[in-house]
């Protein structure tokens, strides 16, 4: 049952990650809409007005949580897999 636990959980922690990631896109898109060329480069910082930028902020910190993540889950696996193997 504690197993069952777990993984239900990170079920749920990957799902809502998606979700956020659902609902930055959307925030995003509203740059692609509304783009005008006089503003400066296309995805340039200073062509994105404020309420974009924070969704644009977000999805980059969101990915650098995201990463740092798995650099400790794959931690993780190799330290549970090095314990296991000294057992045998």
């Amino acid at each position: 049952m504690n197993k069952l636990k777990y993984i239900l959980f990170g079920m749920l922690i990957v799902l809502f990650d998606l979700a956020v990631y659902a609902v930055l896109g959307l925030l995003l898109m509203h740059y692609d809409d509304t783009y005008n060329e006089s503003k400066g480069e296309y995805w340039n910082i200073a062509s994105i007005s404020f309420s974009e930028k924070i969704p644009y902020i977000a999805i980059i910190v969101l990915n650098a949580i995201n990463l740092i993540a798995i650099v400790y889950l794959i931690y993780q696996i190799v330290k549970w897999m090095k314990k296991t193997s000294k057992l045998r």
